[in-house]
Order: C-alpha cells, then structure tokens, then sequence
C-alpha cells in the first residue's frame, strides 16, 4: 500500500512538472494589416499563422480573398468595419446589409469562426479633429443589433480604442485615479453600457514604446517587462512597466463609471523594428520575451489578475502605412515583408520550450537585381529631387534618424532609395534611370545592417507546394501534349 501510495505521488508529481512545460500564451491573437506594395497570398499566411500555433487573428477589414483563405482553418477571427464606412452603418438597413455579406455569409460549418466585429479603429484620436465622434455609437449597436436580428448574438461588436480615451488626472498620476477624458465621458459611458448590456469587451491598444516616442525625459526601462529601479508607488501597489500601469488605469476608468469588472481585450500591442532610434530588433525582442512569458503564466496585472486577451501588433511589416504617426509606422511586423521571422521568438512564452517562428513558405522573388546610383552619373543637380521622387511611392523610412540604414554615405542613400523604388514597380528597366543617375547591377549592394531588398513576385508567390507546383505543370503538359 506504501508503494502504491509513493508512485502515486510520483505520478502526480511528473503530471504537475508536464503541465509546468506545456505553459503557453492561451489563444495568442496577432493583427494582419495588408497595407504593403507587394503582399504575400492569404492562404500563404494562413498557413504560416497555423504553423506558428496562432490561434486569434484581427483584421482591419472584411476582405473576401483573406476571409476564403481563413475559412475552415479553425482561427477566430475579429473582421472589421474601416472608419471610413462607420457613418454608412447609421443606417439600420446598410448595417444589415454588411452583417448579411460579412458575416452571414461566412458562417456555415467549415466556415470562418468569427468572434468579434471591430466597429472603427481608434475613431477617437485626436487627429482625427472628431470626425468619428457622431457615427461610432450608432454603428455600434447598429452592428449588434443586426448581429442579434441575423441570430448570430454570440459575435460581439466592439470598438478598438486607443488608450488616449482615458487617462489620470495631473494631479494624482496613478493607474487608481483612472477616468475616461473629460470630453469624451459622456460617450464613453454610453458605450461602455451598451458593450456591457451585450456582454462584448472593451477593446483597447496600447503601446509602450510610444511612451518612448519623442519623449526623451520618459524613463526608458518602465517600457520594458524588467523593471526599473523606481518602480511607481500606487497607495502600496508597485508599478514596474507602463504596460500594467496603462491596463490598470483603464480599470479604474470602468470602475468609475460602474464596469469595473468589464472584460478587457487588448487589440493592439507590440514593438517597432525600425524608422526611430528606440525602433530596433534588440528593444523588440527585450519587450516580446518580457510580454509573452507575462501571458503564459497568467499573472494580469494588479488590478486585473488572470488571464489577459492580446493581439500582438502585428504579423508582417506594410511598406504602404501612412507614416504621419512616424516613420515606425511600416515596421510592426514580427515577419519581415516576405514572411522570415526577424528574430527567433518563442510564441509560448515558455523560454524552456526554445520554439522558433516559422516563416512563409514557397516565397518567390524578383530577380537578384538591384538599382543603384550610377558613380559614373555626371550632373547630380536633380539627384535630390530624384530621391524625393523615389521616397514618394516607396518606402524609405530606414534611412531616417537612428534607422537601420541611417549611416549610409550620400551615394549609399540614393541607391537605397532608387532600389526601394525600383523594387515597388516590379524590377521595370525603366524605374531604374532617374534622369542616368542609376543604373542596374547583379551585385546585392546590402551593407551589414542595411539591407537592400529584393521585392517578392507577386506572380508566383504560392501556398502551393514546391512538388504540387511541378505535378501541375507536368499534367499540364502531357494534356497538351496529347
């Protein structure tokens, strides 16, 4: 009996050890913007979602070729409606309408596990000069309500929000003190109701490193998971990052208009690889190997224990965002433009488990050719305007301030620039003159820490197999053959 008891609690003891390696982050979310001049085929990025165990995507539209790519693949998704579409969904019957086509149409089994609808993106921000601040509300229950008629109550219609709805008073600076902005108080409050009486979360975006962004005097550590030295005291409450400082005040803010217990969804998180001296592969990871471990294992934050939620932001870099944020802007991506990892990243959060990201695969690109500045080139008068040109409808942002590439010479930046520009249209002979101040080489030109691209083939990039790819062709040409 001794020894059935003593293997007993060895079995135990193995069985609660396996469940201590098997952490991982529960139903890891990521956002797949589509913003960029050359874009891998969904069903190829479905695929690697799959292959990297992503079980959560969130969407900024609701296109149909990326909505057929996700059906049947068992993600949850959250499609949305753009901001420039909300003042349509006023209108009950054009809400219907997009529900019917957006949603219905997709929700059959083997279909797209739709959960939530993303009604806006941060429709509040200040920029945006209240242009959003009339149509969010009535877009919102418009959706619902149409999601509720069409007997699909278990989509939940929410609003990702930017953390800038909320904020604590000068006077008293901590998570605690949380209120929503004055001017927006009355809304929020309204919105809040509305998403609780539906039981939807509240959904938010936070970003650490903008608190580094053109702050110099922001204390650098406390945007990191590692701690700082002076941690913020809140009424014996230790604040160590601004990630759990910023949730918590979004707590509070609930709570002081009666939701304190209201389910948080963070939309938005992550870290810039790029286009800003804090935007680097080095600060990316230090920050993803802080955040995702937090996750697995549960913790919350003070005021909200337990699991959290999170979409990572996001899944590949988009060399066609507007950059008016920031050049940062195109270099959220976790994958580089053509689906490689930018580093190794254990998605787990178990740093035991030593997993790797999976890339794309079967991406195919242009030529190994590059457009460079011509040294032979005898009138340099226009090569600033020629740049400009080049910088106008391609994607430059490595070589500003503190970027990758801001320590080429002269030269080095043009070339950078006409091959950036050279690689948008396609590798075209005559997107690489630029008045005879460039000219075409076989030579990969990169420097070790800046990388000169070659663009993938949009033509060819396919989630087929590398051996399917050649079966086709071959049946293809025994029918012709015959």
């Amino acid at each position: 009996m001794e020894k059935m008891c003593f293997l007993t609690w060895v079995l135990v003891g193995l069985n609660i050890m396996m469940m201590g390696l098997s952490v991982e982050v529960e139903g890891l979310g990521v956002n797949w913007g589509t913003q960029a001049t050359h874009q891998l085929k969904p069903d190829m990025v479905v695929q690697m979602m799959k292959e990297n165990g992503i079980q959560k995507v969130k969407l900024f539209d609701a296109d149909s070729e990326t909505m057929s790519a996700l059906s049947g693949s068992g993600i949850e998704v959250m499609i949305a409606i753009p901001n420039i579409q909300l003042s349509d969904m006023v209108d009950y019957d054009r809400a219907m309408q997009w529900v019917r086509k957006n949603v219905t149409s997709y929700s059959f089994n083997g279909g797209v596990n739709i959960k939530y609808v993303a009604v806006g993106n941060e429709p509040f921000l200040k920029s945006y000069n209240n242009s959003f601040l009339n149509v969010t509300l009535p877009a919102l229950q418009n959706i619902q309500n149409a999601l509720n008629e069409a007997g699909l109550s278990s989509v939940k219609a929410t609003v990702p929000l930017n953390a800038d709805v909320y904020e604590s008073p000068e006077s008293n600076p901590v998570p605690s003190a949380g209120i929503f902005r004055p001017d927006l108080s009355d809304l929020m409050t309204q919105i809040v109701q509305f998403l609780h009486k539906n039981n939807a979360p509240f959904t938010v975006n936070i970003y650490p490193f903008l608190s580094l962004y053109g702050n110099d005097n922001f204390p650098f550590d406390y945007a990191f998971f590692d701690g700082p030295a002076n941690p913020i005291n809140d009424n014996g409450i230790l604040y160590t990052n601004v990630f759990d400082a910023n949730f918590d005040t979004l707590v509070s803010s609930l709570k002081s208009v009666g939701f304190g217990d209201m389910p948080i969804l963070v939309g938005e998180v992550g870290w810039p690889t790029d286009g800003d001296k804090n935007a680097n592969l080095g600060n990316a990871l230090r920050f993803y190997n802080g955040l995702l471990p937090r996750l697995a294992s549960n913790k919350g934050t003070p005021l909200r224990p337990g699991y959290i939620e999170v979409y990572l932001f996001g899944l590949i870099d988009e060399d066609a965002k507007s950059i008016a944020p920031g050049n940062f802007e195109r270099h959220w991506g976790i994958f580089r433009y053509d689906g490689k990892p930018k580093f190794q990243l254990d998605l787990s959060g178990n740093k035991g488990q030593n997993n790797v990201l999976m890339g794309a695969q079967n991406v195919y690109y242009l030529d190994p050719k590059w457009c460079m500045f011509n040294p032979e080139a005898q009138n340099l008068s226009t090569l600033a305007d020629n740049i400009n040109y080049a910088c106008t409808y391609a994607d430059c942002t490595a070589l500003g301030y503190g970027s990758s590439c801001n320590n080429l010479d002269a030269n080095g930046n043009a070339s950078y620039a006409f091959n950036m520009y050279y690689q948008v249209q396609n590798q075209n002979d005559l997107a690489c003159n630029f008045e005879g101040l460039a000219m075409i080489t076989t030579q990969n030109i990169s420097t070790p820490t800046c990388n000169f691209i070659i663009q993938i083939n949009p033509s060819y990039s396919s989630s087929l197999r590398p051996s399917l790819v050649g079966l086709f062709f071959v049946t293809i040409s025994i029918i012709l053959f015959l």
